[in-house]
């Protein structure tokens, strides 16, 4: 799936629509995303000048952003008209510097959904190198969701 599809399901737009394709979903299981990280990111003028690193926290958030075409896929059956919000991090570990030209492939399982909480797992890699790990929860809110749960 191509950025047109990221699109028609998560919000995000540029400069914060942080993932560029999507390589795989198995819905109500684990999506793989990649990002490839170019010199021309508008975050990396200040983080860091003459040494560019992709913030962390960015990671995170394309981990998020990645969940979010997962929750899509798997709510097949409802108005897919809702928001996401990243409402925890429960953990959340950085390994490598992700630098421009790097291709981040970013792995992300659902571990759990009750109500309209959702948790994951993520792994974020460069070829076979770790980069950062996270675990982290979202809440799906939408109208048409808490009409579902009732």
């Amino acid at each position: 799936m191509g950025l047109e599809g990221i699109k028609e399901r998560i919000p995000h737009r540029n400069p914060f629509l942080l993932i560029d394709g999507i390589l795989s979903c198995e819905p109500g299981n684990s999506v793989v995303a990649v990002k490839n990280v170019s010199k021309d990111e508008p975050y990396f003028v200040g983080h860091f000048p003459g040494n560019p690193v992709m913030p962390g926290v960015l990671i995170v958030e394309a981990m998020a952003q990645t969940a979010g075409v997962l929750v899509w896929e798997t709510l097949s059956n409802v108005d897919k008209n809702f928001t996401l919000y990243l409402v925890s991090i429960d953990e959340s570990r950085f390994k490598n510097f992700v630098v421009p030209g790097d291709s981040l492939v970013i792995t992300v399982r659902l571990v759990s959904h009750k109500l309209n909480f959702w948790s994951f797992d993520a792994l974020a890699k460069i070829d076979d190198r770790e980069v950062a790990n996270a675990k982290f929860r979202v809440l799906a809110n939408s109208d048409s969701l808490e009409a579902e749960k009732k």
